[in-house]
C-alpha cells in the first residue's frame, strides 16, 4: 500500500513549476480579462503538452473563464452568449460525473450530489439539453457557482499535495464494483426465491389434483369423465399472479420432467399409456394428462403466455433433436404444441354432436375464444427444429395461419421438410392424404380411422421386420455396394462406402468438399475450336436454315453477317 501511494503521488505536469501553478490560478480568478486571457494562454500550451491527458477540471475551468472574458468584451448578444455558456456547463456536468458512471448508467442527480455539486445546476444542464435554454441571467450564476466549485475541489487541493483529483480517487471505483457485485448477489437471490416458489406452487398444484382423481370413481376413470375438480381458486390465482410478475420463469419450470412432460411413475398413477402406443403422427396428449393440467393452462391462457410458452416448446424441441436421445420428452414437447395450436383453431365443425356434447367439449378446450398467435415466428421456429414430428406440426401451422401462404409454397415445405427429416415420401403423402381429406358421412370417418389403424400397424411391422432383418442387410448392402463398384470399373466415378448423415449436407455438396467452386475443375482436360467440333447436318436443314437466316435478313436487317459470326466461333474454345 505504501509503495503504491507513492507512486499515486509522482506525477508528470505540464507547469514548469509551482509558480507558474500559482500565477495560472491568481489569474483565472481575478476580475481582470487581460489576466485571464493570459491564463488562458498558459493552459493552451499545457494542453498541448498533456495531449489528450489533460485534467478535466483544468479544461471545465478554461471554458468557463472563456465565457467569461466573452461576455465582458461585450462583443456577443445575449443569445450567443446562452448557448456558449450553456456547452460550457454541459461539458462539466458530463465530463465530472462521466468515470462515476461505471457500468451500469445512474441518475445524475444522485452523481452530483456524491460531489456536492448543486441539484439546480444539474437541472440547469438538463433545461439546456432537452427543454426551453434558460435566461442569460441563470447562466451567468451557474458559471460562477462552478468556478466556485472547482476552485473548492480541485485548484485549493492541489496546494496542498499531488494533483490527483480526489473526487475522482479509485474508492469511487472499488465501491461501485462491490455495489454491482452484491446487486448481482441480490438478484440471484432472487432469481433462486422465485424458482423455489415457482416449483412450491406446481408441486401444490399436482398434490390438489391427484387428490381429487384419487377420489373418482372407477367407472368414470375407464369412461374418460371429467374429474371434479378440487376447489383450489385461490392456488389458481397464486400461480396467475405469479405468472403475470415471472413468466419466463414459471414456464421453464413447467418444461421440467414432471410437470408437462410426465414421468413414467406419474403416467402409471394417471392410468395413461406410455408414449410407445401412439403413431408416428398421433401426436395427442393422453385425454386423463390433459384434464389433469387443464384448470391451470386455462388460467394462463392469456396471448402473451401462450406465445412465451410455444417459443419455448420449441426451443426444447430444437435442442432435444439435436441430442436425439430423449423420444419420450420429445413427444410430449410435440404434443403440447399439437395440443395448443388444436386448441385454438376454430376449422373444426361438429355438426352432430348434442348440446351436452358440446358443453362438454368447450370445457376441455384451453381456449374459448381465438387468440392472434404470431404465425410467422411459429413457422420460423418449427422449420429451425427439425424432427420427426416437424412434418406434422408444419401442417397444422399452414393449415391454421391467419394469412395462409400460397398452395404450392405450402406443398414445397411439407415435401422439403419430409426430405430433411427423413420421413419417406409415401409416408408423407399417407400422412398429407389424411390430413387434408374431409369427412362428411359415418362412411368416411370409418374408411379414415381404418386407415390409421393400418398405417400404425404398418409402422410397427415395418420397425419389426427391420429389427429381424438387421444381420441380414448387411449382407445385403455389402453385395449392392460390389455391384455398384463392378458396374462403374473404368469410370471416373466410385462408390462411397461411408456412411454419411446427408441431412447436414445442402444439396449439390459433398463432404470434404471445398466451398472454392475451382474444386470442381478436373485436373487434366483439352480444349478444341467450334470449327473443330464435329457436327453433322442433313442437306434439308441446312438448306432450311439458310433459307430462314436469308429471310430475316432482309426483313428485319440483321447487324451481323456470316464473316462476323465466323470471327465469333473461332474465338471461342470448348473444354
Amino acid at each position: 500500500m505504501k509503495k503504491r501511494s507513492a507512486e499515486k503521488r509522482c506525477h508528470v505536469v505540464a507547469w514548469t513549476n509551482k509558480a507558474e501553478w500559482d500565477q495560472v490560478l491568481e489569474y483565472l480568478y481575478s476580475k481582470d480579462p487581460a489576466l485571464q486571457r493570459y491564463a488562458l494562454q498558459r493552459i493552451s500550451a499545457w494542453r498541448g503538452r498533456y495531449a489528450n491527458s489533460s485534467p478535466v477540471a483544468v479544461d471545465c475551468t478554461a471554458d468557463l473563464v472563456r465565457c467569461q472574458v466573452l461576455d465582458r468584451s461585450g462583443q456577443l448578444d445575449g443569445d450567443d452568449l446562452v448557448l456558449l455558456y450553456g456547452a460550457a456547463l454541459m461539458r462539466f456536468v458530463n465530463l465530472i460525473t462521466e468515470r462515476q458512471q461505471g457500468k451500469t448508467a445512474r441518475p445524475l442527480r444522485r452523481l452530483a450530489g456524491n460531489l456536492n455539486i448543486p441539484a439546480w445546476v444539474v437541472d440547469l444542464r438538463h433545461d439546456f439539453t432537452h427543454r426551453k435554454l434558460p435566461t442569460l441571467k441563470w447562466c451567468r450564476k451557474g458559471c460562477k457557482v462552478v468556478l466556485e466549485w472547482l476552485q473548492h475541489e480541485y485548484w485549493s487541493r492541489q496546494l496542498g499535495g499531488g494533483p490527483g483529483e480526489d473526487w475522482e480517487s479509485e474508492s469511487d471505483g472499488e465501491d461501485e464494483e462491490a455495489d454491482l457485485k452484491g446487486a448481482e448477489l441480490i438478484a440471484r437471490q432472487k432469481e433462486m426465491e422465485a424458482y423455489k416458489n415457482a416449483r412450491e406452487l406446481l408441486i401444490s398444484y399436482e398434490k390438489e389434483q391427484y387428490q381429487a382423481f384419487d377420489g373418482l370413481p372407477e367407472d368414470k376413470e375407464k369412461n374418460m369423465s371429467p374429474p371434479p375438480f378440487a376447489d383450489m381458486s385461490w392456488l389458481l390465482g397464486e400461480i396467475k399472479q405469479f405468472a403475470l410478475q415471472s413468466s419466463n420463469l414459471l414456464i421453464d419450470v413447467l418444461l421440467e420432467d414432471g410437470f408437462l412432460v410426465p414421468t413414467a411413475e406419474q403416467l402409471e398413477t394417471l392410468g395413461c399409456d406410455s408414449f410407445d402406443s401412439a403413431g408416428p403422427f398421433e401426436l395427442r396428449l393422453p385425454q386423463t394428462l390433459l384434464r389433469f393440467w387443464l384448470p391451470l393452462v386455462k388460467v394462463l391462457n392469456s396471448p402473451s403466455f401462450i406465445h412465451v410458452l410455444l417459443e419455448k416448446l420449441f426451443v426444447e424441441l430444437k435442442q432435444l433433436a439435436k441430442e436425439q436421445n430423449n423420444n419420450q420428452r420429445a413427444f410430449y414437447i410435440s404434443s403440447w404444441i399439437s395440443e395448443i395450436i388444436l386448441c385454438n383453431s376454430n376449422k373444426f365443425e361438429y355438426h352432430f354432436e348434442t348440446k351436452g356434447q358440446k358443453k362438454t367439449r368447450m370445457k376441455e378446450r384451453i381456449f374459448v375464444n381465438r387468440i392472434q398467435l404470431r404465425w410467422q415466428q411459429l413457422l420460423s421456429a418449427c422449420l429451425d427444429a427439425p424432427c420427426v414430428s416437424t412434418p406434422h406440426l408444419l401442417q397444422l401451422i399452414l393449415d391454421d395461419m391467419e394469412h395462409p401462404l400460397p398452395l404450392e409454397t405450402r406443398q414445397r415445405l411439407l415435401q422439403l421438410c419430409s426430405i430433411y427429416t427423413q420421413i419417406g415420401h409415401s409416408e408423407c403423402d399417407t400422412f398429407l392424404e389424411h390430413k387434408q381429406q374431409p369427412i362428411y358421412t359415418l362412411e368416411s370417418l370409418h374408411e379414415k380411422l381404418q386407415q390409421s389403424l393400418r398405417h400404425s400397424q404398418r409402422w410397427r411391422s415395418t420397425s419389426d421386420a427391420e429389427r429381424r432383418s438387421e444381420s441380414s442387410s448387411e449382407h445385403k448392402w455389402a453385395d449392392a455396394q460390389a455391384e455398384k463398384a463392378k458396374l462403374l470399373r473404368g469410370s471416373p466415378w466410385q462408390v462411397c462406402n461411408d456412411k454419411v448423415l446427408w441431412k447436414n449436407y445442402p444439396l449439390g455438396k459433398v463432404p470434404g468438399q471445398s466451398d472454392d467452386p475451382s474444386c470442381l475443375m478436373v485436373e487434366n482436360y483439352s480444349t478444341m475450336t467450334v470449327f473443330d467440333q464435329p457436327v453433322e447436318l442433313d442437306s434439308s436443314t441446312t438448306h432450311t436454315a439458310s433459307a430462314v437466316s436469308a429471310s430475316v435478313r432482309t426483313a428485319d436487317g440483321l447487324l451481323w453477317n456470316h464473316s462476323d459470326v465466323n470471327k465469333l466461333k473461332s474465338g471461342l474454345q470448348l473444354f
